[in-house]
């Protein structure tokens, strides 16, 4: 895909909620190399992560917040924290795995079905929901998504409460979107592909320098295109 470095420029600000490793700081990083500003949030105050060192190597081009998704009133007090404030894009990178993904969603005990399904689809929709008036009209709104979250594409199954907490993620987006019709705004669940991270494990087929510089340019390509899509890291569509 043609880079889209010239859509980017030093006054657009991006705020990545969960940018402390992983996927999302390699987000973050793309993003300041195009000549943005990064707003990051960490879940702990007090641990130093690879933000804060993005954070020292571009002085005064990054900010770090603190915040645990799933910790409602910390999500109020970023969105009260923000208020005034106008974003580029909003983008939320959150996702966790139960301990044994082999397991058949029969097996999944009661409390870590809650506990995937509130981490990977109710709490990046409480976020989209509480911090989207912070997002400019012409803006863009992201999510990591998966294409483990695609129902059309599970032919075989496997890492179930996973999948279906990223199909629940997905609908829940399209709701969303459907209630926001006549919005301006880009929305985006992305599929970063199978990425050798802590989530996706040493088996994984994509080093992250093969998923997100493609992904950050697909979402930089959708500005301008009102609705939502659900896209792989190399812009094309995901069935749903």
């Amino acid at each position: 895909m043609e880079d889209v470095m010239s859509q980017a420029s030093s006054d657009r600000t991006i705020l990545i909620i969960g940018a402390s490793r992983g996927l999302g700081h390699a987000m973050a990083a793309e993003f300041l190399h195009k000549g943005w500003r990064v707003v990051g949030t960490v879940r702990g105050g007090h641990t130093r992560t690879p933000l804060h060192d993005l954070a020292d190597a571009h002085a005064g081009r990054v900010e770090i917040e603190v915040l645990d998704i799933c910790e409602p009133d910390q999500l109020v007090s970023l969105n009260r924290h923000l208020r005034g404030r106008i974003f580029d894009i909003l983008f939320v990178n959150a996702g966790t795995t139960n301990r044994d993904p082999t397991q058949t969603i029969g097996e999944v005990s009661a409390e870590e079905f809650m506990h995937i399904m509130l981490t990977n689809a109710l709490s990046p929709m409480r976020v989209v929901e509480t911090l989207e008036s912070l997002v400019s009209p012409d803006g863009i709104i992201g999510i990591m998504s998966s294409g483990q979250g695609s129902i059309a594409n599970n032919e075989n199954g496997q890492r179930e409460l996973y999948r279906g907490s990223k199909a629940a993620l997905n609908m829940f987006m399209r709701s969303f979107a459907a209630r926001h019709a006549g919005s301006s705004r880009a929305m985006a669940l992305m599929a970063p592909g199978w990425v050798r991270t802590a989530l996706g494990g040493p088996e994984a087929r994509l080093e992250i320098e093969e998923s997100i510089p493609s992904l950050v340019n697909v979402l930089l390509s959708m500005r301008g295109t009102p609705g939502l899509q659900y896209l792989d890291y190399r812009g094309r569509t995901v069935p749903w």
